[in-house]
């Protein structure tokens, strides 16, 4: 079972249909996506590439570059992509690590070497539990490491996405998605090609070819600060979304407030899921039910989440088709990750209500203990966000020498002006105990982010470490 033969099999039977609408006007049809495909699949095959040797992609998005990918599938080969902002010596260490037999850091080039090879024309056998891709997570806490995720694992959380977002031919997804992260890669294109689907193609967000690309869309993915910049814009208004039948969000959480005023702008509420690089997609909000801001939905069919420790809230740990079989060439580590009965321990807080349903309190690592009591900074930035004056906000832990953590709030005002420390700090203590409140509040003009929009707070840690000793 080779995930390309899936992927190719939901392909319209007519091919000459437009898999991707480019901004300039052009098209790309699913017919020269499949002949680009093969094409690479052939010269890979002629380079010496064998079943399992990894092929590195590290350029700008382009419909070359998903070529590259799915004849890295076709061939039997494992695709390891790579951000085009990673540095040098960034780059060293995967391809240290990883041992790709061909690197590509020319998309466009690499095509046009394939057309002197003959295309392939029989996809190249594997098995469910054979590796299809790398994928290296963002080492903001320490060395990065290479999630194995097999040609089993995508394919079964792509027809699980496929029936829960209720897909379609006569869909027409907008794409502004990065494609060296599992949103854009996995996520998106494997729903647009289980479908037959075109995609409004774009090479990242931009106000004005999002907005013009919403009129002839029926379904768009992003992560929240797409839908931020969307509603700071006036010209996104009710006309613009009203033919749409599904925003979905994630990669990073979607503050209540931007779901709120996206409902009021617009009237549909935004579909909110979960997932990481390791499993996916794990839980969605429903098509067809209630979608409540601040949950991420129900585990997807298939998935078996839990909360471990046995507490209401605690680590959410998960099994299922989609989870990934471990940390390439880390097999300590990936022990360390997995309970003795098998399932993968996120790192994700949360907890669960009895019908299933899932929030996320935040990441582990980011867990507070502050004078022996634990402190979940979610909960401190739900009270914060809602506050006057304050359009983000971000809660750390930071060394202090009585409390072993202080709880430190990094706010981000609005309109660029600082709020009142004294009086924040007091609104927080009358919503929440003495203890999670923060004990300072700093103000900034952003939070530092990665690629994908997670706030990283690691950054504020080190930031702001020594802030408890003046």
């Amino acid at each position: 079972m080779n995930l390309y033969d899936l992927l190719a099999g939901g392909f319209p039977g007519d091919r000459a249909k437009p898999a991707f609408l480019l901004s300039d006007g052009r098209a790309v049809s699913y017919a020269e996506l499949e002949a680009g495909a093969a094409q690479v699949a052939g010269h890979l095959v002629a380079s010496g590439v064998v079943p399992g040797d990894r092929v590195g992609l590290q350029a700008e998005k382009s419909v070359e570059a998903v070529m590259i990918y799915l004849g890295v599938l076709k061939a039997g080969a494992v695709f390891l992509p790579l951000n085009a902002a990673y540095t040098k010596a960034e780059v060293d260490y995967f391809v240290h690590d990883a041992a790709p037999r061909v690197f590509i850091t020319d998309a466009q080039a690499f095509r046009a070497e394939a057309d002197a090879a003959d295309p392939l024309a029989e996809t190249v056998a594997r098995k469910a539990t054979d590796l299809a891709s790398l994928i290296y997570t963002s080492g903001t806490t320490g060395r990065s490491k290479g999630a194995m995720l097999s040609h089993g694992n995508l394919a079964e959380n792509a027809l699980a996405l496929h029936r829960a977002w209720g897909f379609t031919p006569d869909d027409v997804l907008l794409h502004a998605l990065p494609i060296f992260h599992v949103h854009g890669l996995f996520v998106a294109l494997h729903c647009a090609f289980l479908s037959g689907a075109p995609m409004v193609w774009l090479a990242k967000f931009d106000d004005a070819q999002v907005l013009a690309g919403l009129e002839r869309s029926t379904v768009m993915m992003g992560v929240p600060t797409f839908y931020t910049r969307l509603l700071a814009n006036s010209e996104f208004t009710l006309e613009r979304a009203g033919h749409m039948r599904l925003f979905i969000c994630g990669s990073a959480p979607l503050l209540e407030s931007t779901f709120a005023e996206f409902e009021a702008r617009t009237g549909m509420r935004i579909l909110e899921r979960y997932g990481m690089s390791e499993a996916v997609i794990i839980t969605s909000n429903p098509l067809e039910g209630a979608r409540i801001p601040g949950s991420v939905g129900y585990p997807l069919p298939g998935v078996d989440l839990r909360i471990g420790g046995g507490e209401e809230t605690g680590v959410i740990e998960i099994k299922g088709p989609s989870v990934f079989s471990g940390y390439w060439e880390m097999p300590e580590k990936t022990a360390q990750e997995f309970t003795a009965d098998g399932y993968f321990m996120t790192g994700d807080v949360g907890r669960q209500d009895p019908d299933g349903r899932v929030w996320i309190s935040g990441r582990a690592k980011d867990l507070i203990i502050s004078g022996g009591y634990n402190v979940y900074p979610k909960e401190i930035e739900l009270v914060l966000d809602e506050l006057p004056g304050v359009s983000e906000s971000a809660v750390v832990g930071v060394p202090h020498r009585d409390f072993g953590e202080g709880v430190l709030a990094v706010v981000i005002g609005q309109s660029g002006q600082a709020g009142d420390e004294a009086a924040m700090i007091a609104e927080c203590r009358r919503q929440l105990a003495p203890y999670k409140s923060p004990k300072r509040i700093v103000f900034v003009d952003e939070l530092p982010r990665n690629a994908m929009g997670k706030v990283r707070k690691n950054l504020l840690r080190d930031r702001y470490k020594d802030i408890f000793e003046t």
